[in-house]
């Protein structure tokens, strides 16, 4: 069942002209700090000796979740009302793990300019791409650590939602998590991203108003529109920003041919709204199977799990 609604209209017509909401106290510091309590021994690091900082950027495994509903009740309520319910929503994806990304900077690294970011991508790397996929419903990021401008925040693209809808719409039978033709092997090199530059760096595409940076304090929760653009920043203050990115996935395809719109859901209205069809797409469907994708990070994230439950049994620590 689904909770009782609670964005405001201020907030949906944010939600619908921008592709983002941001929530504010959404759980409390207390709750943080359970949940992260041995973050720094999984990573084998100090917090208070930036000698032991060996790595810039650390995308974490997980050993734990909590259900949303009870977490973050104000960001569940949220959720739920963004995609169309909490019935449309997988049973595996009503939890948040702690999957923690943290962003600890380097000495002597200033901010780059949003359009000079290599890491421009959307999320979903572990499938085959269309328009209503239901794997990635919706991007999130909540806040474990405060983050202030130039601290390491995501930086965002508003302007792409629509670009990446329209590559989406124009490809029925599907693309890899990178936007290319299905059957193109994962690259390593430059080029993997290049799609997703390409939008970026052309101010016909992306105006200087669409780009945005994630600040906020413990317990934000950011809920943006599965196609949002962006990327990892440089954190140039070395305060140790913390967050993480569940997905949200459906049961079932989006669905963009309903009689009404009435009926869309707020994520669906946005894509719709982007791709100048407000109204719907009479008889849209998908060209082809729908399929995973399994991307390098699989692997390396098995590995650094093992690492770090090695980390906690010695300190004596149980891992679920």
């Amino acid at each position: 069942m689904s909770p009782a609604p609670s964005l405001s209209a201020e907030q949906k017509a944010h939600f619908l002209r921008h592709g983002f909401i941001h929530l504010h106290q959404c759980f409390s510091r207390e709750s943080s700090e359970a949940f992260a309590a041995n973050l720094w021994t999984r990573l084998g690091m100090s917090p208070t000796d930036k000698s032991t900082w060996h790595t810039e950027r650390i995308n974490m495994p997980s050993h734990n979740s909590v259900l949303i509903s009870e977490f973050a009740p104000i960001a569940w309520s949220a959720i739920c009302e963004l995609v169309g319910g909490a019935d449309r929503i997988s049973d595996a994806t009503k939890v948040w793990k702690d999957s923690f990304i943290v962003n600890l900077g380097r000495d002597g690294q200033g901010e780059v300019a949003f359009r000079d970011l290599d890491g421009w991508h959307v999320d979903g790397d572990f499938f085959h791409h269309f328009l209503d996929s239901p794997e990635q419903a919706l991007l999130v990021i909540p806040i474990f650590s405060d983050i202030r401008p130039g601290g390491g925040g995501t930086a965002i693209c508003t302007d792409g939602i629509g670009v990446v809808a329209r590559h989406l719409f124009e490809n029925p039978k599907g693309v890899t998590p990178w936007m290319y033709a299905r059957g193109t092997p994962e690259s390593t090199g430059p080029d993997r991203l290049a799609f997703f530059s390409s939008i970026v760096q052309n101010r016909e595409l992306a105006s200087d108003a669409s780009f945005h940076e994630i600040t906020g304090e413990v317990g934000d929760v950011y809920l943006l529109h599965p196609l949002m653009v962006h990327s990892a920043t440089k954190n140039a203050t070395r305060v140790p920003r913390v967050i993480t990115n569940p997905p949200v996935a459906l049961k079932e395809p989006f669905i963009f041919d309903r009689d009404r719109q009435g009926e869309f859901s707020l994520v669906e209205r946005k894509t719709l709204c982007e791709l100048g069809h407000p109204e719907g797409l009479n008889g849209w469907k998908v060209e082809n199977e729908r399929d995973g994708f399994v991307p390098r990070r699989i692997k390396i994230q098995e590995e650094m799990k093992e690492r770090e439950r090695e980390r906690l049994e010695r300190e004596g620590i149980q891992v679920a």
